[in-house]
């Protein structure tokens, strides 16, 4: 065996790999010189597995900061990359409003992930729909037609074939699909309006959008319309109807924002956790759609789930 290199196993699949540090290496930290010997995967992986226990150190559990150094024998779990779980299916919790041979309508809670990406490759609903329906697999996005950020609740459609995933988004595109929000606003509306604003990602904030100097802006256009006004722990608060023509990210919180009327529980945007809210209080209530089956219009409404209903029923309605 050399001492300027580690000896390596390679078994079976379902096997660790075993890695022996030359008699001459320096002593340093794991997870330094495991990016040095799997120069395949990042650093940030390897911590991942040895926090959660694919990797042991001289037959004993691992620790990120540890050091090694000559002679020690590494044993390596690898670990599927998250993203290859991506389209993997999983059980995950959602309600279904109604199906059809060409489309699910699904009311989505509030917290799960519509499709996955950086940072949440699993436990989405998109590995749900695999799962509740594995003919899903065939069809693009697993048939998902559009999003509800993380945080928001209420109903999406879901398409069953290639040919209605077309025709929803065509529907999308050309305006026709129906869907109503509500939305729980700080301050006083008192007239509704229309935003036209272009949206974009914040120059200065990677996470948040904005209509002040976006960067790549897309046209967004939300129309409003107020329901109800109440106090929240004291504070003025109105209850909004909110129709969307385009579907841009986070479009109603931005527009509303901009609007000098943040969601309650939206503290990306500006808005303060009151009245018990923990999220955005939105609410996907209401969609329209023509059925791609032919027939014809079909209409779904649902109410708001039990936590943004608690926050409406603490606000003191006038």
């Amino acid at each position: 065996m050399s001492d300027t290199a580690a000896s390596a196993e390679f078994p079976s699949d379902d096997e660790p790999q075993t890695l022996r540090l030359p008699l001459n290496a320096p002593s340093d930290r794991l997870d330094k010189v495991l990016a040095g010997l799997l120069t395949e995967h990042s650093r940030s992986r390897l911590q991942g597995w040895i926090e959660g226990g694919h990797v042991l150190v001289n037959g004993a559990p691992a620790k990120v900061r540890q050091t090694v150094g000559p002679g020690d024998v590494l044993t390596i779990w690898e670990q599927p990359a998250p993203e290859s779980l991506a389209y993997t299916p999983e059980p995950v919790d959602f309600g279904v409003v109604e199906a059809s041979p060409d489309w699910i309508v699904v009311d989505k809670p509030a917290g799960l992930v519509t499709h996955p990406g950086a940072g949440n490759w699993t436990g989405t609903l998109l590995n749900g729909l695999l799962y509740r329906y594995p003919e899903l697999a065939s069809v693009a996005r697993a048939g998902i037609v559009h999003r509800l950020d993380k945080d928001t609740s209420g109903l999406m459609v879901v398409a069953r074939t290639e040919r209605a995933q077309t025709h929803l988004v065509r529907q999308l595109q050309a305006r026709t699909m129906g869907r109503e929000y509500l939305a729980l606003a700080h301050g006083q509306l008192t007239t509704g309006g229309k935003v036209d604003r272009e949206i974009g990602r914040d120059p200065r904030v990677p996470v948040r959008m904005s209509v002040e100097r976006p960067v790549a802006p897309k046209q967004a256009v939300t129309h409003y319309e107020p329901r109800r006004w109440g106090l929240a722990e004291g504070a003025p608060a109105t209850l909004v109807a909110c129709r969307l023509e385009t579907g841009r990210t986070h479009q109603i919180r931005v527009h509303m924002a901009s609007l000098g009327h943040p969601l309650l529980g939206d503290v990306l945007y500006g808005g303060r956790c009151v009245a018990g809210a923990t999220r955005q209080m939105l609410h996907a209530r209401a969609l329209h759609f023509d059925d791609p089956g032919g027939a014809g219009e079909r209409a779904f409404e649902t109410s708001p789930p039990a936590d943004m209903q608690a926050v409406l029923d603490a606000v003191h309605w006038q």
